[in-house]
């Protein structure tokens, strides 16, 4: 079951700035998707277009099979949260949580208050008063506690230390294959969450790169190491993804994974290694396919 179709969807501010353009993709049901790109990509506006906050300039979406724009539907069916939303002032965490229970279907209240004291945030504090790293704790367990078939996080570990990222991520798999939802997850520490991943949506400057499964990326390129005379005449025809000079006379490449080119390669004695979809993302989204050296080799 498709839970999310989007065709040529286009939101624009203004008459100059164009946030998303043609962004065409699907997800569907219980599975886990991490939507990747660079700040300014917009990630955080196709979130909350999906969740009903924003309206679209054109284009289609459909979510729960509806325009999630004043829908019902999507709005009891549907959670956002980031390290930006802000609670009621007046309630303390505990009185958030009974809110919580009112609003959401799947609320598990006994996670929540089993999460908020394994975190050591105490739940009759009130949010505004908590550090920048409460805060993103405090509203990813919400996140988790509501446990809505559309849950949608956006860059959910802004301020949290490693230890607390960790436990989050094991948190967020542990509940999801007890409880199994479509999760939309976007964040910059891809190489962290990977492993939490089950596609990869990357969009860059507001269109979609590409939207393939973890498995697909990890096989998606290679990177070939060695002098770089010989590398440069074994991928004469062949279009680079990332170059980096290693030494004036040692080159490292990426390449779309090609079977023929890592035999040739092989038979060279040139080294041929995977790239990790982290940097993979980091370089299909890069404005130079040499990235910040390009900076310091110029003539």
């Amino acid at each position: 079951m498709n839970i999310v179709e989007c065709k040529e969807l286009t939101k624009t501010y203004g008459r100059k700035k164009t946030a998303l353009s043609n962004i065409s993709f699907t997800l569907v049901e219980n599975k886990i998707t991490g939507l990747v790109g660079r700040n300014g990509a917009g990630k955080t506006t196709l979130l909350k277009i999906l969740a009903g906050f924003l309206q679209k300039t054109s284009g289609e979406v459909q979510v729960f099979a509806e325009d999630p724009f004043n829908s019902l539907k999507v709005s009891a069916n549907t959670i956002f949260m980031s390290d930006e939303v802000t609670f009621n002032p007046s309630f303390t965490l505990g009185e958030i949580f009974q809110a919580g229970a009112m609003f959401c279907k799947n609320w598990d209240n006994d996670l929540a208050l089993q999460l908020l004291d394994y975190f050591s945030i105490q739940s009759n504090s009130y949010h505004a008063n908590l550090s920048k790293g409460m805060k993103s704790t405090f509203n990813m367990i919400v996140g988790l506690a509501a446990r809505a078939p559309l849950t949608l996080l956006d860059e959910p570990t802004t301020g949290m230390d490693a230890a607390v990222r960790k436990d989050f991520y094991r948190a967020l798999l542990k509940d999801y294959l007890a409880y199994p939802r479509t999760i939309v997850l976007s964040s910059h520490l891809l190489n962290e969450m990977e492993e939490l991943f089950e596609d990869i949506l990357l969009i860059n400057n507001g269109t979609v790169h590409l939207h393939l499964s973890i498995e697909d990326l990890r096989e998606y390129a290679i990177a070939i190491t060695g002098k770089t005379a010989q590398i440069e005449e074994l991928l004469m025809q062949t279009e680079v993804i990332h170059e980096q000079l290693i030494t004036p006379d040692n080159k490292y490449v990426a390449i779309k994974r090609d079977e023929s080119i890592i035999q040739k390669a092989k038979l060279l004695g040139i080294d041929c290694t995977s790239v990790s979809v982290s940097d993979l993302c980091i370089y299909l989204t890069s404005k130079s396919k040499g990235g910040i050296d390009d900076v310091f080799n110029r003539n």
